[in-house]
């Protein structure tokens, strides 16, 4: 049976750790609009507290998670044990986002790993936590970050970076406003 929380607590604390994916999931208040539901791994998850969260956010192709939040702050992140002793955890709460190069974002920015093609923080004031079983999630065995990401925003200049953002990332797939 799961359990629910209303902070992180040393146990979860310890799980969440050890896991090299996570998942964010986000749904624009519009019923015909897409939810969405993100893998993301590079070591760039990061607990500030019992009740706060981070991960850096990568330039990618799609800017659905940003877009979300930016509209109606609602964020879930999800950690499912793929070695080990089987358990779910998620985060519930209101997400914020902090673009690369406002003050907000520089004052975290040194809690994460210095990732090229960095665009954003995504920061989660936690609401309630919960945990389940996760008996039928199938076993996994890390064999290492895929650095295809990294390796692609290291290739380009930081202008043609903002560029990429421009033209990829002003709006989400349901016409949301993304990266500014």
């Amino acid at each position: 049976m799961g359990k629910t929380y209303v902070e992180l607590t040393g146990p979860l604390i310890e799980l969440i750790s050890q896991q090299h994916v996570f998942f964010v999931a986000t749904a624009p208040l519009e019923a015909g609009g897409r939810v969405n539901v993100s893998p993301k791994g590079l070591d760039s998850f990061r607990i500030l507290g019992p009740k706060e969260v981070a991960y850096l956010d990568l330039t990618g192709s799609g800017v659905e998670t940003i877009a979300h939040v930016r509209q109606n702050g609602r964020l879930t992140i999800l950690f499912c044990t793929l070695e080990g002793p089987p358990k779910i955890v998620r985060l519930y709460g209101r997400g914020e986002v902090l673009e690369a190069g406002t003050p907000a974002f520089d004052a975290l920015a040194p809690r994460f790993a210095s990732l090229p093609g960095a665009r954003a923080i995504i920061r989660l004031a936690i609401e309630q936590v919960s945990d389940s079983c996760g008996y039928g999630v199938p076993e996994y065995e890390f064999r290492g970050e895929r650095e295809v990401l990294p390796a692609w925003a290291a290739r380009k200049s930081d202008e043609e970076l903002v560029e990429y953002r421009r033209t990829k990332n002003a709006r989400s797939i349901d016409g949301l406003p993304g990266i500014d």
